[in-house]
């Protein structure tokens, strides 16, 4: 996907990614009282997953499978940034000081059809996770 960022080759937040302790709640909260719909969904009980398009192709990924108690960065997981070329964008982030936690790699998200992607992540100087992630054709 091209976009505005030349140094990424996309652009923008592609998604945020969350565990919540009510995982039913947490999709009718966000699509029955904010309008956001669903994309993509996956796995069963503890181990689902929903994308949820905000309206502009933004979206919020929820995972189930919360626990009540509090953690310290809250439920936030991570932020994925859209990127033309993954593998380039984390070697940027390299030689800027990050710290790679999963080399590039292509997934095949497991939902109905199959949604082929290439991502990486990363911890930011915070110690905040980054995804980089780019669509690739089936």
């Amino acid at each position: 996907m091209s976009g505005t960022n030349s140094v990424l080759g996309g652009g923008g937040i592609h998604h945020v990614a969350m565990r919540a302790r009510d995982f039913d709640a947490s999709v009718r909260f966000y699509t029955e009282a904010l309008g956001f719909r669903a994309t993509l969904a996956w796995g069963e009980g503890d181990g689902r997953a929903v994308m949820l398009d905000t309206g502009d192709g933004s979206c919020i990924e929820i995972f189930a499978g919360g626990s009540g108690a509090d953690v310290p960065e809250g439920r936030l997981l991570h932020f994925a940034l859209r990127a033309a070329d993954v593998d380039a964008a984390l070697q940027r982030a390299v030689a800027a000081g990050a710290e790679v936690t999963v080399a590039p790699q292509h997934v095949d998200i497991p939902s109905d059809p199959v949604t082929p992607v290439r991502l990486a992540f990363c911890k930011g100087p915070d110690g905040e996770v980054i995804e980089f992630f780019c669509d690739r054709p089936a």
